[in-house]
């Protein structure tokens, strides 16, 4: 009874999750006249692409879509460095001040962007960073919950292995790189594909730090299918669905890894 029970929970939740994600493959795939007409069913009558060739034609979709995958990716990569390096100093270094710091560092993480927006566009246009994929990059180089999720994975390491290597001469670097970090990939698959989801759906700062069109990423493109009397439903949903599916498929790839990641560094 108590596993038939938690499967059914499962279950429940799974079809709460998973039920916009089939709307919007229903609507993406359904013929306008059917949308327009209000004869949409539970499964499209005709299927058809016209949502997504309308979408491909009339908007630089390609573009924008590899402005996403090169932000995101190089967003991914500094942020699981950075959060390792920091993480690792966390965890295994003593220094005067480091649970403060690090308390500094986690009371970031009430802070919304929209606090800091006027700063961050000061300081990247102070650089000469402002409409460049830079703008956008820097500022989410670091992130204070990959710091606390990779220090707690960390210190599960067993402090004497770092011990061993120190007294065998090895820096702190060489012990990162040859200790820590063969032990750590559960956590820099957790850390690179948390970052890659969240600076493929940023919106807000990307919209302000990029002027120009060109270099658009995909959630600011959906801006483009909302009009001033009315919306195209099927397009917007087709749109919604090449943004959704990469991650989707990132997830379906890495998911083993996450869940080791996330249980080891004790977020239950």
């Amino acid at each position: 009874m108590s596993k038939a029970l938690r499967f059914g929970a499962a279950l429940l939740a799974a079809l709460v999750i998973l039920a916009p994600l089939y709307w919007m493959v229903v609507v993406a795939f359904s013929s306008r006249r059917e949308l327009l007409g209000g004869d949409l069913r539970v499964w499209p009558r005709q299927f058809t692409l016209e949502n997504v060739e309308r979408v491909f034609s009339s908007f630089p979709v390609v573009a924008w879509f590899g402005n996403s995958l090169a932000i995101s990716l190089v967003v991914a990569l500094l942020s699981v460095t950075t959060s390792l390096l920091a993480g690792y100093a966390f965890a295994h270094l003593r220094f005067r001040g480091s649970n403060a710091l690090f308390f500094v560092a986690l009371g970031t993480l009430v802070l919304p962007i929209q606090v800091i927006m006027v700063s961050l566009f000061r300081i990247v246009t102070g650089l000469g960073l402002y409409g460049t994929y830079w703008a956008v990059i820097l500022p989410t180089a670091a992130s204070a919950f990959g710091l606390f999720l990779a220090r707690q994975f960390l210190l599960g390491i067993p402090r004497e292995l770092v011990e061993a290597a120190r007294l065998d001469g090895a820096g702190h670097l060489r012990v990162f790189r040859s200790v820590v970090l063969p032990l750590s990939k559960p956590l820099v698959a957790v850390l690179f594909f948390m970052s890659l989801l969240q600076s493929w759906n940023d919106f807000a700062w990307p919209l302000i730090a990029l002027r120009d069109n060109a270099l658009y990423t995909l959630p600011i493109g959906l801006l483009y299918l909302q009009g001033q009397f009315g919306s195209d439903y099927g397009a917007t949903m087709a749109f919604a669905l090449v943004n959704v599916v990469p991650m989707v498929v990132v997830f379906l790839v890495f998911q083993r890894y996450f869940v080791a990641g996330l249980t080891r560094s004790g977020i239950r």
